[in-house]
């Protein structure tokens, strides 16, 4: 059991050597402080990485033509989709929830004499609830409207401040092309997507218009599939599959055309990658803890060949060897505890301020920081338990002795 007074004569010996005490613990410091700033930036930027994918929609499948996605992708000699399979795809189908065409192109808007370059995009009203869309103000496109392919249109926030600054949109004509649309809703702002992309710079109008007045062709570039909540993902992309296979009359033999992608899957494998890299930045700066620790015992080995006449003393007058080595293990312990303290400190304002400036959410870790301080002190008991022992063992007789 180690009293009030062993803790109060290790302390007193550290107070004696100050600076060397502060220097001592700064490996210490500078171990805690990485481990704890990596893991926890680290794990913000998991967090925005599954905020960033979660924004693009609730279990979402998105089918492309072509083999497969990124470079050299087969998809230029892959026919486009039509509306019909948007419709079977909703229908025949079960575990799906809606399902939209997506007609995409880059295009000038312009209004008054501003001018933007944005994208139009082409699609029914399904495709707001699949991509997780809100509006902002206004409404979605009416029934008829869709049907007869309407001039108009509801605008991202990008697309709203660079064309309308501070003035209203609503009811406003904004010029694409060759035709104008009417502003009807305005969309609440994303921010920017997982691919680096700003998710409020577009603007969207009924399919039939982006057909007739966009891209003058009946393509559909891309289906966009959301499953019902609890829905198994694999059985779905299996039957949407089969089902396209079909629809596009591809034999047995045949690879296909098109490439179905779960965006539940690209936010696992992309959260496992950040979290496999977190894990491995911490590591490494957990080495310097360990440096830490060899310091601490290194001076403490320094501390029990200055101070032998005074453990000689000790040792002399009846102290017990199980005192003395409480007096030495407690000022290691207290050294490396200290130096877990301000690292805590230390990681907690660089955390802070590496998250502002990645623009990553930040959040307090207890786990990690009370992890990280048991181990920093831990890191005292097994580099201070040699010197302290060195200490007890000492020969009462030749420790006095000592110069």
């Amino acid at each position: 059991m180690i009293g009030l007074n062993t803790i109060w004569l290790a302390l007193r010996a550290i107070r004696r050597n100050l600076l060397r005490s502060m220097l001592t613990t700064l490996g210490v410091v500078i171990g805690v402080a990485a481990v704890v700033t990596m893991v926890t930036v680290g794990n913000g930027a998991t967090r925005a990485v599954q905020a960033q994918i979660s924004s693009l929609g609730s279990n979402l499948l998105t089918v492309r033509p072509g083999q497969r996605l990124g470079p050299g992708a087969g998809s230029s000699g892959a026919p486009a989709f039509k509306l019909a399979d948007v419709q079977a795809v909703a229908t025949q189908i079960g575990g799906v929830a809606a399902a939209a065409p997506e007609v995409r192109a880059s295009t000038t808007a312009v209004v008054d004499n501003r001018n933007w370059a944005t994208t139009v995009t082409g699609s029914s009203n399904d495709y707001f609830s699949i991509g997780n869309w809100k509006l902002a103000a206004g409404r979605l496109f009416e029934p008829q409207e869709e049907a007869a392919g309407a001039a108009v249109c509801v605008i991202g926030a990008t697309v709203r401040r660079e064309l309308f600054g501070s003035e209203d949109p609503l009811g406003r004509s904004v010029r694409l092309r060759r035709f104008g649309c009417t502003v009807i809703g305005v969309l609440q702002a994303k921010g920017q997507g997982s691919f680096g992309m700003d998710q409020d710079d577009t603007i969207v109008v009924p399919t039939a218009t982006a057909q007739r007045r966009v891209t003058g062709s009946t393509r559909v570039n891309t289906l966009l599939v959301s499953l019902q909540p609890g829905s198994d993902a694999t059985r779905v992309m299996k039957s949407l599959t089969q089902l396209l296979r079909e629809r596009r009359k591809l034999g047995p033999a045949e690879a296909d055309n098109f490439n179905v992608l779960d965006t539940q899957q690209i936010a696992q494998t992309l959260s496992g990658t950040t979290a496999l890299m977190t894990s491995l930045l911490g590591a490494v700066a957990a080495v310097s803890l360990l440096v830490g620790g060899i310091g601490i015992m290194n001076i403490m080995l320094v501390s029990v060949t200055e101070r032998t006449r005074e453990i000689g003393l000790r040792l002399a007058v009846g102290a017990f060897e199980r005192e003395v080595l409480a007096q030495f293990l407690v000022e290691a312990v207290v050294l490396a505890a200290l130096g877990g303290l301000i690292g805590l400190l230390l990681a907690l304002a660089a955390s802070i301020g590496l998250s502002t400036l990645l623009n990553l959410p930040f959040e307090f870790m207890p786990g990690i920081n009370a992890l990280a301080f048991a181990f920093s002190a831990a890191i005292g008991i097994v580099f201070g338990f040699m010197p302290a022992r060195r200490a007890a063992r000492l020969d009462p007789i030749e420790a006095l002795r000592h110069e």
